[in-house]
């Protein structure tokens, strides 16, 4: 079976809430009744069969803490780091960006496929480096500019950040001095975290 979450079109970071609602959206879009006496009822019955089989999926691996261990498309990396990349998925999922980003560099450099990049992008954004997360999900989508999770954790990302400048917070610039201007650039950006992640933590912006 493909990627769950490709066939749902949502992040494996989404909120249960959000994969519930992206499922509701397309069980309206291919229910067969819609089809019926339709020359695409059988394919639509098909891609319901393929929608309800990913959902499913994803509610008994989310029930079991396992999230992505099945994963077998082009966002699963390669066959010798699945393992780890499903464990660095789930600890991302659980806000343990630390310990993902910790295993993420413990990967040799030969294993720092597309799926590495998503991931770190990933744990960079967790952490607010917004500038440092759009360079390596860039880098993924590069790397498999066919994957759909990517592509669309790119454009979220976009849409979520553009309204801010530039004044974004890097790996390379923490540390640095606070000011108030700082306070304030800090706050836009995890306002636009949230927002990228399913939340809002400035409901006026």
């Amino acid at each position: 079976m493909k990627n769950p979450y490709q066939i749902l079109g949502v992040s494996p970071t989404a909120t249960d809430e959000e994969i519930k609602q992206a499922y509701r959206a397309l069980a309206r879009k291919y229910h067969p009744d819609k089809y019926r006496n339709s020359d695409l009822a059988d394919l639509a019955e098909e891609k319901m069969k393929e929608i309800n089989a990913a959902y499913e999926q994803i509610q008994k691996e989310r029930a079991r803490g396992s999230a992505g261990e099945s994963f077998s498309g082009p966002g699963a990396g390669s066959s010798s780091g699945n393992g780890v990349f499903a464990q660095i998925r789930i600890l991302i999922n659980q806000n343990q960006f630390r310990e993902a980003e910790r295993l993420l560099h413990s990967l040799p450099e030969a294993s720092h496929n597309a799926e590495w990049f998503y991931l770190m992008g990933c744990v960079m954004l967790k952490k607010g480096y917004f500038i440092d997360a759009q360079k390596m999900i860039e880098r993924a989508c590069a790397m498999d500019p066919y994957n759909q999770e990517y592509r669309m954790a790119l454009e979220q990302l976009k849409q979520s950040t553009g309204t801010y400048g530039g004044g974004y917070r890097t790996a390379r610039n923490v540390g640095t001095a606070c000011d108030g201007c700082d306070c304030c650039c800090n706050l836009m950006c995890a306002d636009a975290c949230c927002e990228c992640m399913g939340g809002d933590l400035i409901p006026c912006c």
